[in-house]
């Protein structure tokens, strides 16, 4: 089962899809890469992925983010 991602996750998750790295998802969001990268650990522990790449194809595919 998959658990539910909290909402900045969700938006971390959004800003991957469209191709920005940690240090722009940082900006972006206002928060740290120190947290952006937390949260991918947490994002790719939540779909049971390894990386970015696996990490959108799972939220696409189970509809957690569009693209």
């Amino acid at each position: 089962m998959i658990s539910k991602l909290t909402k900045q996750e969700q938006s971390v998750l959004e800003l991957v899809a469209k191709g920005l790295m940690n240090k722009e998802i940082a900006q972006e969001l206002n928060i740290s890469i120190a947290t952006t990268k937390s949260h991918l650990e947490s994002i790719y522990k939540k779909l049971n992925a390894h990386n970015r790449v696996q990490a959108v194809v799972k939220a696409i595919t189970l509809q957690i983010i569009e693209v």
